[in-house]
Protein backbone atom coordinates (compact mmCIF):
# COMPACT_ATOMS: atom_id res chain seq x y z
CA UNK A 1 0.00 0.00 0.00
CA UNK A 2 -0.37 2.53 -0.68
CA UNK A 3 -0.97 5.85 -1.36
CA UNK A 4 -4.46 4.88 -2.03
CA UNK A 5 -4.51 4.06 1.33
CA UNK A 6 -3.27 7.53 2.82
CA UNK A 7 -5.95 9.41 0.59
CA UNK A 8 -8.93 7.34 2.21
CA UNK A 9 -7.39 8.08 5.58
CA UNK A 10 -7.35 11.97 4.55
CA UNK A 11 -10.71 12.12 3.18
CA UNK A 12 -12.06 10.27 6.42
CA UNK A 13 -9.92 13.15 8.58
CA UNK A 14 -12.04 15.93 5.98
CA UNK A 15 -15.29 14.49 7.14
CA UNK A 16 -14.46 14.34 10.78
CA UNK A 17 -12.72 17.21 10.88
CA UNK A 18 -16.25 19.26 10.07
CA UNK A 19 -17.63 16.87 12.30
CA UNK A 20 -15.40 18.03 15.25
CA UNK A 21 -16.11 22.20 14.08
CA UNK A 22 -19.36 21.64 14.73
CA UNK A 23 -19.76 20.11 18.32
CA UNK A 24 -16.48 21.73 19.54
CA UNK A 25 -17.99 24.39 21.65
CA UNK A 26 -19.88 21.69 23.33
CA UNK A 27 -17.09 18.70 23.84
CA UNK A 28 -15.66 18.09 26.86
CA UNK A 29 -13.29 15.46 25.65
CA UNK A 30 -11.50 17.29 22.81
CA UNK A 31 -8.24 15.82 22.12
CA UNK A 32 -7.23 19.86 19.83
CA UNK A 33 -8.27 21.50 22.88
CA UNK A 34 -6.71 19.37 25.82
CA UNK A 35 -3.71 19.78 23.52
CA UNK A 36 -3.75 23.48 24.16
CA UNK A 37 -5.24 24.49 20.64
CA UNK A 38 -8.55 25.63 19.10
CA UNK A 39 -8.80 24.14 15.85
CA UNK A 40 -11.47 25.97 14.34
CA UNK A 41 -12.47 23.30 12.22
CA UNK A 42 -9.19 23.23 10.36
CA UNK A 43 -8.30 19.63 9.39
CA UNK A 44 -4.67 17.80 8.56
CA UNK A 45 -3.48 16.94 5.48
CA UNK A 46 -0.49 15.78 7.54
CA UNK A 47 1.92 13.35 4.70
CA UNK A 48 4.88 12.71 6.81
CA UNK A 49 5.96 12.18 10.38
CA UNK A 50 9.14 12.24 12.52
CA UNK A 51 10.10 9.77 14.89
CA UNK A 52 13.19 9.58 17.48
CA UNK A 53 13.79 6.07 17.29
CA UNK A 54 16.35 3.68 19.33
CA UNK A 55 19.20 2.39 17.39
CA UNK A 56 20.71 -1.01 18.88
CA UNK A 57 23.03 -1.34 16.31
CA UNK A 58 26.30 0.40 15.55
CA UNK A 59 24.89 2.44 12.60
CA UNK A 60 21.48 3.37 10.85
CA UNK A 61 20.01 1.14 8.45
CA UNK A 62 20.86 1.21 4.76
CA UNK A 63 18.46 -0.16 2.21
CA UNK A 64 15.13 -0.04 0.93
CA UNK A 65 13.06 -0.81 4.12
CA UNK A 66 12.29 2.66 4.99
CA UNK A 67 11.30 3.29 1.84
CA UNK A 68 8.86 0.26 1.59
CA UNK A 69 7.67 1.20 5.23
CA UNK A 70 6.27 4.76 3.73
CA UNK A 71 5.22 2.76 0.71
CA UNK A 72 3.06 0.97 2.81
CA UNK A 73 1.85 3.66 5.09
CA UNK A 74 1.31 6.56 2.71
CA UNK A 75 3.48 8.89 4.83
CA UNK A 76 6.80 10.07 4.73
CA UNK A 77 8.81 8.87 7.68
CA UNK A 78 11.89 11.31 8.84
CA UNK A 79 13.84 9.23 11.47
CA UNK A 80 16.26 10.61 14.18
CA UNK A 81 18.33 7.86 15.21
CA UNK A 82 19.15 7.52 19.49
CA UNK A 83 22.11 5.62 19.75
CA UNK A 84 21.02 3.11 22.78
CA UNK A 85 23.40 3.63 24.78
CA UNK A 86 23.61 7.53 25.22
CA UNK A 87 19.51 7.49 25.04
CA UNK A 88 19.25 8.86 28.35
CA UNK A 89 21.15 11.80 27.82
CA UNK A 90 19.55 12.74 24.62
CA UNK A 91 16.34 11.96 25.72
CA UNK A 92 16.45 13.48 29.39
CA UNK A 93 17.59 16.61 26.98
CA UNK A 94 15.17 16.52 24.00
CA UNK A 95 12.59 16.42 26.98
CA UNK A 96 13.93 19.60 29.13
CA UNK A 97 14.01 21.69 25.60
CA UNK A 98 11.18 20.10 24.05
CA UNK A 99 13.08 19.62 21.21
CA UNK A 100 10.99 16.17 19.86
CA UNK A 101 9.51 14.44 16.99
CA UNK A 102 6.21 13.25 16.12
CA UNK A 103 6.87 10.25 17.93
CA UNK A 104 9.43 9.92 20.53
CA UNK A 105 10.65 6.42 22.03
CA UNK A 106 10.55 6.18 25.32
CA UNK A 107 12.02 3.03 26.40
CA UNK A 108 12.66 4.00 30.08
CA UNK A 109 9.80 4.17 32.59
CA UNK A 110 11.82 4.18 35.63
CA UNK A 111 13.97 7.35 34.24
CA UNK A 112 12.60 9.89 36.56
CA UNK A 113 12.82 13.10 33.75
CA UNK A 114 10.61 10.38 31.36
CA UNK A 115 7.88 10.01 34.03
CA UNK A 116 7.85 13.49 34.93
CA UNK A 117 7.38 14.61 31.32
CA UNK A 118 4.33 11.61 30.65
CA UNK A 119 2.37 12.90 33.88
CA UNK A 120 3.11 16.88 33.04
CA UNK A 121 0.80 16.79 30.34
CA UNK A 122 3.29 17.04 27.16
CA UNK A 123 2.20 13.90 25.80
CA UNK A 124 -1.64 12.51 24.64
CA UNK A 125 -3.50 9.98 26.67
CA UNK A 126 -4.72 7.57 23.76
CA UNK A 127 -6.79 5.63 25.53
CA UNK A 128 -9.61 7.28 24.23
CA UNK A 129 -8.70 6.82 20.75
CA UNK A 130 -7.75 3.03 20.77
CA UNK A 131 -10.96 1.91 19.86
CA UNK A 132 -10.71 3.04 16.53
CA UNK A 133 -7.63 1.30 14.88
CA UNK A 134 -8.20 -1.92 14.73
CA UNK A 135 -4.93 -3.18 15.72
CA UNK A 136 -4.34 -1.05 18.62
CA UNK A 137 -8.42 -1.85 19.86
CA UNK A 138 -6.93 -5.35 19.91
CA UNK A 139 -4.64 -5.22 23.03
CA UNK A 140 -5.97 -6.92 26.09
CA UNK A 141 -7.85 -4.98 28.55
CA UNK A 142 -5.05 -6.80 30.84
CA UNK A 143 -2.17 -5.39 29.07
CA UNK A 144 -3.49 -2.15 28.89
CA UNK A 145 -3.83 -1.91 32.69
CA UNK A 146 -0.21 -3.08 32.95
CA UNK A 147 0.70 0.32 30.65
CA UNK A 148 -0.81 2.75 32.16
CA UNK A 149 0.64 5.55 34.50
CA UNK A 150 -1.26 7.10 36.69
CA UNK A 151 -4.34 5.35 35.41
CA UNK A 152 -3.50 6.77 31.77
CA UNK A 153 -1.64 5.65 28.88
CA UNK A 154 0.51 8.32 27.23
CA UNK A 155 1.67 6.90 23.95
CA UNK A 156 1.06 3.12 21.70
CA UNK A 157 2.83 0.73 23.89
CA UNK A 158 5.78 -1.34 23.08
CA UNK A 159 4.29 -4.62 23.25
CA UNK A 160 6.69 -7.35 23.88
CA UNK A 161 6.11 -11.25 25.28
CA UNK A 162 5.56 -10.92 29.26
CA UNK A 163 7.57 -13.86 30.55
CA UNK A 164 10.42 -15.01 28.39
CA UNK A 165 12.55 -16.49 31.36
CA UNK A 166 12.54 -20.60 32.85
CA UNK A 167 15.21 -23.07 33.17
CA UNK A 168 17.46 -24.80 30.77
CA UNK A 169 19.09 -27.99 31.05
CA UNK A 170 21.88 -30.13 29.77
CA UNK A 171 19.46 -32.79 28.15
CA UNK A 172 22.46 -34.95 26.92
CA UNK A 173 23.98 -35.25 30.59
CA UNK A 174 20.29 -36.17 32.10
CA UNK A 175 20.64 -39.13 29.76
CA UNK A 176 24.34 -39.52 30.43
CA UNK A 177 23.24 -40.13 34.24
CA UNK A 178 20.01 -42.13 33.77
CA UNK A 179 17.99 -39.02 35.04
CA UNK A 180 14.40 -37.30 34.21
CA UNK A 181 13.48 -33.72 33.04
CA UNK A 182 13.31 -32.08 36.42
CA UNK A 183 9.88 -29.55 36.72
CA UNK A 184 10.09 -28.97 40.77
CA UNK A 185 13.03 -27.60 42.48
CA UNK A 186 13.41 -30.84 44.99
CA UNK A 187 14.44 -32.51 41.46
CA UNK A 188 16.13 -29.70 40.30
CA UNK A 189 18.58 -29.70 43.48
CA UNK A 190 19.00 -33.53 42.83
CA UNK A 191 20.07 -32.60 39.01
CA UNK A 192 22.48 -29.70 40.38
CA UNK A 193 23.96 -32.61 42.97
CA UNK A 194 24.44 -35.16 40.38
CA UNK A 195 25.67 -32.96 37.61
CA UNK A 196 28.55 -31.50 39.70
CA UNK A 197 29.75 -35.13 42.08
CA UNK A 198 28.85 -37.85 38.86
CA UNK A 199 31.01 -36.88 35.41
CA UNK A 200 27.73 -36.04 33.44
CA UNK A 201 30.29 -35.46 30.71
CA UNK A 202 31.94 -38.49 30.85
CA UNK A 203 35.74 -37.37 31.07
CA UNK A 204 36.79 -39.15 33.93
CA UNK A 205 37.26 -35.67 35.78
CA UNK A 206 35.24 -34.15 38.11
CA UNK A 207 35.84 -30.39 36.84
CA UNK A 208 31.69 -29.81 36.42
CA UNK A 209 29.07 -27.77 38.44
CA UNK A 210 25.21 -27.79 37.89
CA UNK A 211 23.58 -24.48 38.06
CA UNK A 212 25.48 -21.26 36.76
CA UNK A 213 24.98 -18.18 37.58
CA UNK A 214 26.33 -14.76 36.60
CA UNK A 215 27.31 -11.77 38.16
CA UNK A 216 23.15 -10.30 37.06
CA UNK A 217 22.11 -12.80 39.49
CA UNK A 218 20.34 -10.47 41.76
CA UNK A 219 18.27 -8.82 38.72
CA UNK A 220 18.06 -11.97 36.80
CA UNK A 221 18.99 -15.74 37.94
CA UNK A 222 17.96 -15.49 41.50
CA UNK A 223 14.82 -12.92 40.97
CA UNK A 224 13.95 -15.42 38.42
CA UNK A 225 14.05 -18.30 40.76
CA UNK A 226 12.19 -16.13 43.70
CA UNK A 227 9.22 -16.40 41.66
CA UNK A 228 8.38 -19.92 41.78
CA UNK A 229 8.92 -19.70 45.62
CA UNK A 230 5.80 -16.84 45.56
CA UNK A 231 7.71 -13.87 46.02
CA UNK A 232 6.42 -11.04 44.02
CA UNK A 233 8.26 -9.19 40.63
CA UNK A 234 9.84 -6.69 42.87
CA UNK A 235 6.77 -5.69 44.41
CA UNK A 236 3.69 -7.31 45.46
CA UNK A 237 0.24 -6.29 46.81
CA UNK A 238 -0.54 -7.82 50.44
CA UNK A 239 -4.47 -8.98 51.11
CA UNK A 240 -4.50 -5.41 53.08
CA UNK A 241 -3.99 -3.64 49.46
CA UNK A 242 -0.52 -2.86 51.24
CA UNK A 243 2.58 -2.35 48.37
CA UNK A 244 5.05 -4.01 49.92
CA UNK A 245 9.12 -4.61 48.28
CA UNK A 246 9.53 -8.65 47.63
CA UNK A 247 12.70 -9.04 49.70
CA UNK A 248 10.46 -7.86 52.64
CA UNK A 249 8.24 -11.54 51.87
CA UNK A 250 9.48 -15.01 53.38
CA UNK A 251 9.03 -16.33 49.77
CA UNK A 252 11.86 -14.18 48.89
CA UNK A 253 14.15 -15.08 51.85
CA UNK A 254 13.48 -18.81 51.59
CA UNK A 255 14.67 -18.75 48.07
CA UNK A 256 17.77 -17.01 49.04
CA UNK A 257 18.00 -20.17 51.63
CA UNK A 258 17.64 -22.40 48.73
CA UNK A 259 20.17 -20.76 46.68
CA UNK A 260 22.35 -20.58 49.26
CA UNK A 261 22.54 -24.40 50.04
CA UNK A 262 23.47 -24.98 46.50
CA UNK A 263 26.36 -22.88 46.43
CA UNK A 264 27.16 -24.50 50.31
CA UNK A 265 27.35 -27.67 48.68
CA UNK A 266 29.26 -26.54 45.46
CA UNK A 267 26.85 -27.25 42.93
CA UNK A 268 27.20 -24.14 41.45
CA UNK A 269 30.28 -21.64 39.97
CA UNK A 270 32.26 -20.35 43.27
CA UNK A 271 32.55 -17.06 40.80
CA UNK A 272 29.37 -16.71 40.18
CA UNK A 273 29.85 -12.90 42.02
CA UNK A 274 32.29 -11.21 39.17
CA UNK A 275 31.48 -13.62 36.19
CA UNK A 276 29.78 -11.60 33.29
CA UNK A 277 27.11 -13.11 30.80
CA UNK A 278 29.74 -13.45 27.71
CA UNK A 279 31.57 -15.68 30.67
CA UNK A 280 29.22 -17.20 31.40
CA UNK A 281 27.73 -18.29 27.75
CA UNK A 282 31.74 -19.68 27.55
CA UNK A 283 31.52 -21.37 30.70
CA UNK A 284 28.12 -23.27 29.36
CA UNK A 285 29.61 -23.62 26.27
CA UNK A 286 32.84 -25.53 27.04
CA UNK A 287 30.75 -28.02 29.15
CA UNK A 288 31.79 -26.59 32.58
CA UNK A 289 28.19 -26.66 33.68
CA UNK A 290 24.75 -27.70 32.68
CA UNK A 291 22.02 -25.42 34.27
CA UNK A 292 20.92 -22.09 33.90
CA UNK A 293 18.05 -19.91 35.16
CA UNK A 294 17.78 -17.85 31.74
CA UNK A 295 15.85 -16.68 28.88
CA UNK A 296 14.78 -19.46 27.04
CA UNK A 297 16.22 -18.17 24.01
CA UNK A 298 19.55 -18.41 25.08
CA UNK A 299 19.58 -21.85 24.11
CA UNK A 300 20.23 -20.82 20.69
CA UNK A 301 23.48 -19.00 21.24
CA UNK A 302 24.80 -21.76 23.62
CA UNK A 303 24.19 -24.38 21.13
CA UNK A 304 25.44 -22.30 17.81
CA UNK A 305 28.43 -21.17 20.00
CA UNK A 306 29.29 -24.70 20.74
CA UNK A 307 29.84 -25.71 16.62
CA UNK A 308 33.00 -26.97 16.11
CA UNK A 309 33.75 -27.66 19.82
CA UNK A 310 34.11 -30.99 21.71
CA UNK A 311 30.45 -30.03 22.87
CA UNK A 312 28.88 -29.52 19.49
CA UNK A 313 26.44 -32.50 20.11
CA UNK A 314 24.70 -30.69 23.27
CA UNK A 315 20.95 -30.99 23.57
CA UNK A 316 19.23 -29.15 26.21
CA UNK A 317 15.85 -29.61 28.15
CA UNK A 318 14.08 -26.48 28.00
CA UNK A 319 11.86 -25.91 31.00
CA UNK A 320 9.30 -23.13 31.75
CA UNK A 321 6.37 -25.05 34.16
CA UNK A 322 9.08 -25.19 37.04
CA UNK A 323 7.36 -25.09 40.67
CA UNK A 324 8.34 -25.28 44.12
CA UNK A 325 5.88 -27.47 46.66
CA UNK A 326 2.53 -26.07 46.28
CA UNK A 327 3.37 -23.02 45.13
CA UNK A 328 0.90 -22.42 42.08
CA UNK A 329 3.01 -22.18 38.70
CA UNK A 330 4.04 -18.46 37.98
CA UNK A 331 7.14 -16.75 36.31
CA UNK A 332 8.45 -13.70 37.13
CA UNK A 333 7.91 -10.92 34.35
CA UNK A 334 11.31 -10.08 32.66
CA UNK A 335 10.01 -7.47 30.34
CA UNK A 336 7.80 -5.49 32.78
CA UNK A 337 4.53 -7.37 32.19
CA UNK A 338 5.32 -7.12 28.08
CA UNK A 339 5.45 -3.20 28.15
CA UNK A 340 8.83 -1.99 26.68
CA UNK A 341 7.77 2.05 27.26
CA UNK A 342 5.90 4.26 24.75
CA UNK A 343 5.37 5.32 21.14
CA UNK A 344 4.78 9.00 22.72
CA UNK A 345 3.31 11.63 20.99
CA UNK A 346 4.16 15.20 21.69
CA UNK A 347 1.29 17.69 21.99
CA UNK A 348 3.32 20.46 20.87
CA UNK A 349 4.43 18.55 17.56
CA UNK A 350 0.64 16.66 16.94
CA UNK A 351 -1.26 19.40 17.86
CA UNK A 352 -4.46 18.57 16.69
CA UNK A 353 -7.03 15.61 16.85
CA UNK A 354 -6.68 15.14 13.40
CA UNK A 355 -2.65 15.48 12.75
CA UNK A 356 -2.90 12.70 16.44
CA UNK A 357 -5.47 10.21 13.53
CA UNK A 358 -2.60 10.18 11.31
CA UNK A 359 -0.03 9.20 13.84
CA UNK A 360 -2.01 6.64 15.33
CA UNK A 361 -2.99 5.05 11.52
CA UNK A 362 0.73 5.35 10.88
CA UNK A 363 1.16 3.10 14.40
CA UNK A 364 -1.71 0.96 13.79
CA UNK A 365 -0.38 0.64 10.06
CA UNK A 366 2.96 -0.95 11.06
CA UNK A 367 1.40 -3.60 13.10
CA UNK A 368 -0.19 -5.27 10.03
CA UNK A 369 1.63 -8.39 8.89
CA UNK A 370 3.54 -6.75 5.85
CA UNK A 371 5.42 -4.13 7.70
CA UNK A 372 6.46 -6.15 10.60
CA UNK A 373 7.67 -8.54 8.38
CA UNK A 374 9.57 -5.90 6.77
CA UNK A 375 11.15 -4.67 9.87
CA UNK A 376 12.06 -8.43 11.40
CA UNK A 377 13.33 -10.54 8.71
CA UNK A 378 13.18 -7.83 5.87
CA UNK A 379 12.60 -8.81 1.64
CA UNK A 380 11.46 -11.93 0.49
CA UNK A 381 14.91 -12.94 -2.11
CA UNK A 382 16.97 -10.23 -0.47
CA UNK A 383 16.90 -11.36 2.98
CA UNK A 384 15.45 -14.29 3.36
CA UNK A 385 13.68 -17.11 1.61
CA UNK A 386 10.57 -19.76 2.78
CA UNK A 387 11.62 -23.41 2.53
CA UNK A 388 9.02 -26.26 1.51
CA UNK A 389 7.99 -26.56 5.19
CA UNK A 390 7.64 -22.66 5.69
CA UNK A 391 10.18 -22.12 7.34
CA UNK A 392 12.23 -18.65 7.05
CA UNK A 393 15.57 -18.57 6.20
CA UNK A 394 18.16 -15.78 6.30
CA UNK A 395 20.14 -15.34 2.93
CA UNK A 396 22.78 -13.18 4.27
CA UNK A 397 23.28 -12.32 8.09
CA UNK A 398 25.17 -9.10 7.02
CA UNK A 399 22.95 -7.92 4.81
CA UNK A 400 20.16 -8.42 7.28
CA UNK A 401 21.96 -6.64 10.19
CA UNK A 402 22.47 -3.72 8.18
CA UNK A 403 19.32 -3.30 6.46
CA UNK A 404 16.55 -4.73 8.66
CA UNK A 405 18.08 -5.34 12.40
CA UNK A 406 18.04 -1.61 13.11
CA UNK A 407 14.04 -1.12 12.75
CA UNK A 408 13.55 -4.45 14.88
CA UNK A 409 13.57 -2.42 18.01
CA UNK A 410 11.07 0.24 16.67
CA UNK A 411 8.13 -2.76 16.02
CA UNK A 412 5.04 -1.58 17.73
CA UNK A 413 4.71 -5.29 18.50
CA UNK A 414 6.44 -7.79 18.87
CA UNK A 415 3.48 -10.24 19.13
CA UNK A 416 1.75 -9.66 15.17
CA UNK A 417 3.58 -13.58 13.98
CA UNK A 418 6.08 -15.61 14.96
CA UNK A 419 7.43 -17.09 12.60
CA UNK A 420 8.33 -21.02 11.88
CA UNK A 421 12.36 -21.71 11.58
CA UNK A 422 14.06 -24.28 10.42
CA UNK A 423 15.44 -24.74 13.78
CA UNK A 424 13.09 -26.65 15.77
CA UNK A 425 14.61 -25.36 19.04
CA UNK A 426 13.78 -21.53 18.00
CA UNK A 427 10.03 -23.25 17.52
CA UNK A 428 10.16 -24.62 20.86
CA UNK A 429 11.41 -21.95 22.94
CA UNK A 430 9.27 -19.40 21.12
CA UNK A 431 6.02 -21.66 21.85
CA UNK A 432 6.93 -21.89 25.50
CA UNK A 433 7.26 -17.85 26.21
CA UNK A 434 4.11 -17.67 25.11
CA UNK A 435 2.83 -20.22 27.63
CA UNK A 436 4.42 -17.89 29.81
CA UNK A 437 1.85 -15.47 29.55
CA UNK A 438 -0.83 -17.35 31.24
CA UNK A 439 1.33 -17.39 34.41
CA UNK A 440 3.48 -14.30 34.21
CA UNK A 441 4.08 -12.07 37.58
CA UNK A 442 4.10 -8.78 36.74
CA UNK A 443 5.75 -5.59 39.16
CA UNK A 444 2.37 -4.04 40.27
CA UNK A 445 4.30 -0.17 40.96
CA UNK A 446 4.64 -0.13 36.74
CA UNK A 447 0.93 2.04 37.11
CA UNK A 448 1.86 3.45 40.31
CA UNK A 449 3.72 7.07 41.83
CA UNK A 450 6.02 7.49 43.99
CA UNK A 451 8.34 10.70 44.04
CA UNK A 452 10.96 8.85 46.88
CA UNK A 453 11.03 5.76 44.37
CA UNK A 454 11.66 8.44 41.33
CA UNK A 455 14.74 10.12 43.42
CA UNK A 456 15.87 7.28 45.89
CA UNK A 457 14.66 3.63 44.88
CA UNK A 458 18.36 2.81 42.54
CA UNK A 459 20.74 3.82 46.26
CA UNK A 460 18.32 2.35 48.43
CA UNK A 461 18.43 -0.96 46.51
CA UNK A 462 22.09 -0.99 46.10
CA UNK A 463 21.92 -2.29 49.72
CA UNK A 464 19.31 -4.82 49.48
CA UNK A 465 21.51 -6.13 46.33
CA UNK A 466 24.77 -5.95 48.38
CA UNK A 467 23.45 -7.69 50.97
CA UNK A 468 21.97 -10.43 48.58
CA UNK A 469 25.95 -11.27 47.23
CA UNK A 470 27.57 -10.85 50.62
CA UNK A 471 25.08 -13.60 52.33
CA UNK A 472 25.44 -15.44 49.44
CA UNK A 473 29.59 -15.95 50.44
CA UNK A 474 28.67 -15.94 54.05
CA UNK A 475 29.82 -12.25 54.17
CA UNK A 476 26.21 -12.11 56.30
CA UNK A 477 23.56 -14.52 57.73
CA UNK A 478 19.83 -14.06 57.39
CA UNK A 479 19.55 -11.66 60.21
CA UNK A 480 22.20 -9.90 58.47
CA UNK A 481 20.53 -9.49 55.13
CA UNK A 482 17.12 -8.72 57.73
CA UNK A 483 19.30 -5.33 59.32
CA UNK A 484 19.75 -4.27 55.40
CA UNK A 485 15.70 -4.41 54.77
CA UNK A 486 15.54 -2.38 57.94
CA UNK A 487 18.03 0.37 56.63
CA UNK A 488 16.03 0.06 53.51
CA UNK A 489 13.11 1.17 55.62
CA UNK A 490 14.82 3.60 57.63
CA UNK A 491 16.40 5.56 54.78
CA UNK A 492 13.44 5.90 52.52
CA UNK A 493 11.97 2.99 51.55
CA UNK A 494 8.78 3.19 54.08
CA UNK A 495 8.24 6.27 52.69
CA UNK A 496 8.42 4.48 49.40
CA UNK A 497 5.91 2.08 50.55
CA UNK A 498 3.08 4.45 51.66
CA UNK A 499 3.63 6.51 48.59
CA UNK A 500 2.79 3.50 46.31
CA UNK A 501 0.01 2.10 48.65
CA UNK A 502 -1.39 5.66 48.53
CA UNK A 503 -1.67 5.64 44.82
CA UNK A 504 -2.69 1.92 44.31
CA UNK A 505 -5.44 1.84 45.99
CA UNK A 506 -6.63 5.56 44.80
CA UNK A 507 -6.47 3.87 41.55
CA UNK A 508 -8.08 0.80 42.62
Amino acid sequence: MKKSKKMGIIAGLLLSGVMLAACASGSTNNAGNAAGNDNDGETSAKDSISWMAMLHTAAPPSGDIENKLEEYTGVEIDFNWIPDASKDERINAALASQSLADIVSLTQMSNTTVRNALTSGMFWDIEPYLKDYPNLASISPERLEGYKIDGKIYGVPYQKPIARYGVLVRQDWLDNLGLETPHTLEELRVVAQAFTENDPGGNGVKDTVGIVERNESFNVGFRSLTGYFGAGNWWAVTEDDEVIPSFTQPEYVEAMEWMKDIYDNGWMNSDFAVMAKNDQKDYIVQGKGGIVFSGLMEVRNYVADAQGTPEEDMTWAIINDMVYEDVPRSIISDTGGGFGGYLAIPKQNVETEADLAVVLQFINDLMDPEPFTLMTQGVEGIHYEIDENGAYERIDDQLWQQEVQPFSSSRPSELVEVFKSSNELINEYNGLIADNEKFAVIDPTQSLSSETYNTQWSTLLEGIEDAYYRFMMDEIDIDGFQQAVTSFRNGGGDQIIEEFTDSYRSLN
